[in-house]
């Protein structure tokens, strides 16, 4: 029998904390922010360490996104009275480690994401946000933004913004792309009309996450005899090339010459594309943009393109 995911808390963590593919992070902070992020690193913090035994409250993950700004996950699966003060200190913390000593205040906006089991006062609602965008007049109506420039001309705001996320209150109604990501955090499955982004990439990796030890120890060997494979035919396709170009160079005649070159030429786009195949296969078997660049000779933009 199959294992299930344990919670909704262990399969986030699991999936989003994936440091050799940024994707399915990237495609949960698009869909929840409503705006296209790119995720470029995961920062080590006090628990990225991929243990599930320990503190009941930590801090689950850091990651920097575009333009510097950082979103902190963290993840509460126990009643805890002052968990509202812990998100408060997590995000100001987020805040001050920005800013060296001597410095000035240049401040990155923070994400703070934060996932409770406990419904913290809450009727029907799963999904809160809080945040300040400026400061109000008493007296007039007038408003000043929260937001400074110290590198550009463009005004960016740099207060942190909150995202309250209930798993044990959503009802699995889909009224949302980001709705399509709770869903399968807490259901561990893939609708076919999903469509948000990362959304397929989850899909699969929750996937393996449901196989049983034995099971998985096959999967992921079979993925590397596959890998194996793919490694053992370019090899042979590169070897045809340098020997198409050594067969060029020992004839002397300009005609046969230009055969040997145009044999290359042949050898070389054939060996292409079957890097090329080798890499959509890779991709649709959920290996990671980074690790198929290692095992090929394309680059992770050609990569990208093939997805």
């Amino acid at each position: 029998m199959e294992r299930t995911i344990i919670s909704f808390d262990y399969a986030i963590k699991d999936i989003l904390r994936d440091k050799a593919n940024f994707d399915i992070l990237s495609g949960f902070l698009t869909e929840m922010l409503n705006k296209p992020v790119s995720v470029q690193e995961i920062l080590e913090s006090e628990g990225n360490q991929g243990k599930r035994k320990g503190k009941t409250n930590r801090l689950d993950l850091k990651a920097k996104l575009d333009d510097g700004e950082l979103a902190i996950f963290e993840i509460q699966y126990n009643d805890q009275i002052d968990f509202l003060g812990k998100v408060l200190f997590n995000a100001c913390k987020s805040v001050v480690e920005q800013v060296p000593r001597g410095k000035p205040y240049d401040v990155k906006k923070v994400f703070s994401i934060n996932i409770a089991y406990d419904e913290i006062g809450a009727d029907k609602e799963y999904f809160f946000v809080a945040s300040m965008t400026g400061f109000k007049g008493v007296h007039f109506d007038e408003t000043i933004p929260f937001s400074q420039n110290l590198d550009d001309d463009v005004r960016r705001d740099i207060h942190p913004e909150y995202f309250l996320i209930l798993p044990n209150k959503f009802d699995e109604k889909i009224r949302s792309r980001f709705d399509e990501w709770v869903y399968v955090l807490k259901k561990s499955s893939v609708k076919s009309n999903f469509t948000a982004a990362g959304v397929k990439e989850a899909g699969k990796r929750l996937d393996v996450l449901k196989m049983t030890p034995n099971k998985r120890a096959q999967y992921e060997r079979e993925i590397r005899e596959d890998m194996d494979k793919k490694t053992q035919l370019f090899t042979a396709e590169l070897k045809g090339v340098k020997k198409g170009r050594a067969e060029g160079r020992e004839e002397g005649r300009e005609e046969e010459r230009q055969i040997a070159e145009k044999k290359i030429a042949e050898e070389r786009e054939k060996a292409h594309q079957a890097q090329i195949a080798a890499a959509k296969e890779m991709l649709l078997d959920g290996m990671p943009i980074e690790k198929i660049a290692k095992y090929t000779t394309l680059t992770t933009s050609e990569i990208s393109k093939l997805v």
